[in-house]
């Protein structure tokens, strides 16, 4: 009688522990960060280093690049988001920072430049100091060398 019930004890113990170790996985396990349909992550050309110090250096701000991963979402103009269509987007993930180029501006100076200085500034919007006086990075204040495109909205 004894070993039967030992042997229920530990069937039951072992059939508690997997679901109690799944509970806790679940519990901790960071949540994942929703990418727009497509989106592949890339390594970054040694352009967007460059970009990025000039970014930097337009703005006076600082961090360090490796802390910044590269997506694309090949073959598009523009990509879905919660916010409507967008040919750029930055998103903050813990210590790292994500930045989402549509497929045809994936090489387009301004788009990139304008999610890295979202990155250098660590938030959302459009504080006219940055990015209309002293990095010029909107469509309307742009003048690189794409031109100013159009009315694609980055963000």
């Amino acid at each position: 009688m004894k070993n039967r019930s030992a042997g229920r004890r530990g069937t039951l113990y072992g059939l508690g522990l997997p679901v109690l170790l799944s509970a806790c996985s679940s519990i901790s396990a960071p949540t994942e960060i929703s990418l727009p349909n497509g989106a592949v992550e890339i390594a970054a050309p040694a352009l967007y280093r460059e970009w990025h110090q000039k970014t930097q250096a337009c703005s006076g701000l600082t961090e360090d690049f490796a802390t910044v991963k590269f997506y694309v979402v090949p073959g598009v103009e523009t990509f879905s988001t919660g916010d409507g269509q967008k040919v750029g987007q930055w998103i903050q993930d813990g210590g790292s920072n994500r930045i989402i180029v549509a497929g045809k501006y994936q090489n387009h100076e301004m788009v990139v430049s304008h999610e890295l200085l979202h990155s250098l500034l660590g938030r959302d919007g459009h504080p006219a100091e940055y990015f209309n006086q002293r990095c010029k990075l909107t469509w309307d204040t742009w003048s690189g060398p794409d031109g100013a495109v159009g009315s694609a909205q980055a963000d």
